[in-house]
């Protein structure tokens, strides 16, 4: 789902022709997601999931195509733990 398809799909349900509105409120919504992130927080949202950061650890590894050794360096990333009323939901479609 793209954003203004997000957007479109809100409007609908408030019955609102301020899509404006919607989208900046959407905008606001995912910048304090990500600047949560950034502080290195958690974000618990009830019914939907859990997004949170991980660090992965730096490692050497070896380029198969020349045989260069690469040192990776540690990075974070993005972790996503989804509710557990959306982990049976996702169960209840595979099994149809």
């Amino acid at each position: 789902m793209l954003k203004h398809e997000l957007v479109e799909q809100i409007a609908a349900k408030l019955e609102s022709n301020s899509k404006q509105d919607i989208s900046k409120a959407v905008d606001i919504i995912l910048e304090a997601i990500d600047s949560a992130l950034v502080d290195g927080r958690k974000i618990e949202i009830r019914g939907f999931g859990v997004f949170s950061t991980r660090t992965l650890k730096g490692k050497t590894v070896k380029n198969p195509k020349n045989g260069k050794i690469i040192d990776i360096p540690e990075r974070r990333t993005t972790h996503f733990t989804m509710s557990k009323s959306i982990k049976e939901r996702l169960m209840m479609t595979d099994s149809e």
